[in-house]
Formats: C-alpha cells, structure tokens, sequence
C-alpha cells in the first residue's frame, strides 16, 4: 500500500490529487485544485507556468505526506532554459497565432511523408516542432523541456524528457524510441537543445531542500517519471478488459482511438489525420485529435453567468435532433472566441439553417462531438486492424451523460464511462508500480471505480446520414 500525489495539469484547470494504491484498493483524495488561465502580453498568448507552479507547491503542501509525486500535463509546450537553468521567458500557448502557416512551410520544404514517417504525428499547426520553428530560437537557449519536465526540474534540480510527452513534438522517432536527431539537424536546431529521454516509471529525483522546506515534505521524497502526456496517463487507466476497445479521452481535446504495440506510418493513416503517440508500457495511442468540449466551454465564457450547464444539457436533450452539425475538427473552432458565433457562421456557410438559442447550439455541440468519436474510432480500427467492441469515454467528459449516449448512438457500440479522473489515476498507478505495487493497473480501475454503461439507441441510419452531411465516415 503507497500514498502517491499526482499533480495533472489540464489546458483549463489543474489539480493535486492524493491517491492510495494497493491489492484491492485505489482511493482520490482532491487536495487542491486550480484555474489554469492563459495570458496575453504584447499580443502574445502565454501560459502564466510560475502560477501553475505556485499552485503545485500549495497543493504539495496541502496533500500531505507521500510516498512519490508524479506530474502530467497537456502535450507540445515546452519551456527553454539558459546555461545557469534560467527560465528563459513565459512558455507561449499552443492556440497562440505564431506558428500560422509554419506548418504548410516546413511540410512543403521537407515533406509530409518525410515528417511522418519519422514521427507518425498528426498534422497540427500547434505541434512543438512548428513552434521552435516559428520564432528564432534564443541564442541563450540550452535545453528544451516540455511542460511537467520543467516543473519536475524545478522540483528537483533534475533535466529530462519523458517519452510519451517527448513523442508529442513532431521530433521524435517513433520507430526508433529516441529523438530524431537527422530530422533535428536538417531543421538546424540544435540536438544539444533536447535531453536525454526516460520513460514513465523513472526516477527523476528528489526534492530541493527549498522545496521541502515550503511544501513541509522531506527532501527525500522521489518525483517520478509517469505518463506525463495528460492522454497517456489517461488512457493507462482506461478499464478495459482485452484489447477490442477504442477509448475517448475526453475533455478541452477529446482524443479518440486504439492503443496498439506499433506504430501505423501509412500514406493512409497520414491522409486520415491520425497520430502515433507513445504510451506506458511502449504502447502506442493511434488516435485522432478531436476540438473536444472547448466548444462547449467557449460557449459556456462567452454567454457568462448566465448559463447553467446543467439546464441547458436537460434542454439540448429535448432539443430537434441533427438541425446543425459542424466538423469538430475544422480549425476554425481552434481560438479562443465567440465559440456560438463562429457556429453559426459556419452553418450559415454550409448551407444550414444556424442553431436557435442557447440550447440548440449544445445539442449541436454534443452530436457533432459524438460524430467526431465515431469517426476517429471507426476509422482507427479500419486503419489499424484492431477490431473494437466498445469504447471507453474517460476523463470530464464521461461526467456528461448526454454526450456519452450520443456516442454510443453514434457508434452502435456500448460505451463504459469513467473514470472520471482518469489521468490523475493513470498518474498514481505509474508510480505505484514503480514503488512496488505488482496487481493488474486496468482490473483494479474496473473493481475500485464507478463506471457507468451506456447502450446504443435510436436509428443507425439517422446517424449515418449526418455524419455524411458533414464528411465523416
């Protein structure tokens, strides 16, 4: 039995848990828990990284007692440090403008297939590779950490680049398991910019004396290595039994798909947007990026207090199905904005007839996301050959009973919801297992874990012809 503190840190919110890991038993305790907002300065879009990290010390400090600490975060950010370990400048947002038509450049110069056969990443215009790119990179820069191995070093004293998140930039060999050091040269970025990798379950290092002093932790307490991508702590506490489940990690991003033992680098794959990220365990997460419910959240910032989500998920439920459906993974939704504007306006361009209030536009929201998860599943199991007999919707989003049924509606599959705090669990259990713990991660979710399951229902059909309507299989 072991106290482990998993600190996750969501593009949203952040939080401390304090989980108990042992035969039989798998307990959350919420410590603390924050907003995570960005910020803009001189037009510049930043993660505010020394809140976040005061944030974790309070919650350190809050949670008591540990046994290890372990850190997860979203993907492709990272922050750059000078030859004394200085932060050089705030870490930029990936929904920053900066890298706009970065991708298309560097893609025309050294070719789509070229980029992902090394990396088998999915083409996005926030990856970290488009970003070192997007600006000249800092004479003074000396080593490149993505978001938790920055607040681990900063714990610690200790530089390193855990793997699943590593695998997140777009310059990483997924065939090779190590940075792709051609890839890097041909770019003319520095490899001594990148550190050595480790992988979840590796012991980072303890805590600075100034550290323990604030946090009243012992300076003897590890931090370790765990899936430190948010999605790959997640989807290791997926509840599944077998292989034959597609799982959505839902939250600002949903990421839909099947974990294999390799990765798929076909023309195909490529064409279809799907990405080869690495997992515990060597696994690999084939799964596509989906916009998520930042749709839902934007919506939500922009009508302000006035809008309760509970009612108006009880309204969207009465709402007329299929009167408006948008692609949730066009990137027109990608900024920050007036979320049910930017709908409507492409209903309008779509030939639609635009959502009619509030409620409307979340039964619009909901079903173009179900559509989303059927789309990546179906298609990562064609892709990949792994048949699926039900999906696990995990992470905020398996809080929202309306968008789970209409995923399994969509799907014709059953979907097991939960757990909710998957990654915060995914995180606690690396930890345990590398302090001891030999039980079966995935069974002990299922026997310890609320799970809610959800049955297909309604026409098929119906569902085929708006997916059709929107260009989705």
């Amino acid at each position: 039995m072991g106290t482990y503190a998993a600190v996750d840190l969501g593009a949203s919110s952040g939080r401390v848990m304090l989980a108990r890991v042992g035969p039989g038993e798998l307990t959350l305790r919420e410590a603390h828990r924050f907003a995570n907002r960005p910020v803009r300065v001189a037009g510049t879009l930043h993660w505010d990284v020394l809140g976040l990290y005061r944030e974790i010390l309070d919650g350190l400090r809050l949670a008591g007692p540990a046994d290890s600490i372990g850190i997860d975060s979203w993907a492709v950010d990272y922050g750059l440090l000078d030859d004394s370990g200085a932060l050089i400048g705030n870490p930029v947002h990936y929904r920053d403008g900066r890298t706009d038509g970065v991708m298309e450049q560097v893609s025309g110069s050294i070719g789509a297939e070229t980029l992902y056969d090394v990396s088998g990443l999915q083409f996005l215009p926030f990856n970290t590779i488009y970003q070192l790119l997007a600006a000249d990179l800092p004479a003074q820069a000396r080593t490149l950490l993505m978001i938790p191995d920055l607040l681990a070093y900063w714990l610690t004293g200790s530089t390193g680049a855990e793997a699943t998140n590593a695998s997140t930039t777009g310059l990483y060999d997924v065939r090779a398991g190590d940075w792709a050091y051609p890839l890097i040269s041909r770019l003319g970025l520095p490899r001594e910019l990148f550190p050595p990798l480790r992988g979840p379950g590796s012991r980072i290092g303890t805590l600075r004396a100034e550290v323990a002093a604030e946090t009243g932790l012992p300076a003897s307490v590890p931090v370790t290595a765990v899936g430190s991508h948010d999605t790959a702590s997640a989807v290791f506490a997926v509840p599944a039994s077998g292989d034959r489940f597609g799982y959505v990690s839902c939250g600002t991003w949903s990421l839909a798909g099947v974990e294999l033992t390799a990765p798929v680098l076909t023309a195909e794959s490529r064409a279809a947007g799907f990405t080869n990220e690495v997992g515990v365990d060597g696994t690999i997460r084939y799964l596509r990026n989906v916009m998520g419910l930042w749709l839902l959240q934007e919506s939500l910032r922009t009508w302000g207090g006035s809008a309760s989500l509970p009612a108006l998920l009880a309204a969207a439920a009465e709402a007329p199905p299929f009167a408006a459906l948008v692609d949730p993974g066009d990137q027109e939704f990608l900024p920050p904005g007036d979320m049910p504007a930017r709908i409507a306006a492409h209903c309008e361009r779509t030939g639609q007839r635009p959502p009619s209030g509030r409620a409307e536009t979340v039964r619009c929201i909901l079903e173009s996301l179900a559509l989303g998860h059927r789309a990546a599943v179906r298609e990562a199991s064609r892709l990949s050959g792994r048949a699926v007999e039900v999906v696990h919707v995990v992470g905020g989003g398996a809080r929202n009973t309306l968008l789970c049924q209409l995923t399994a509606d969509a799907c014709g599959l059953p979907v097991i919801a939960g757990p909710v705090e998957a990654t915060a669990i995914g995180n606690a259990l690396v930890q345990a297992r590398a302090h001891g713990f030999t039980g079966d991660p995935r069974d002990l979710v299922r026997r310890t874990q609320n799970l809610t399951t959800y049955l297909p229902q309604g026409d098929e059909t119906a569902w085929d012809h708006a997916a059709a309507r929107i260009g989705l299989p």
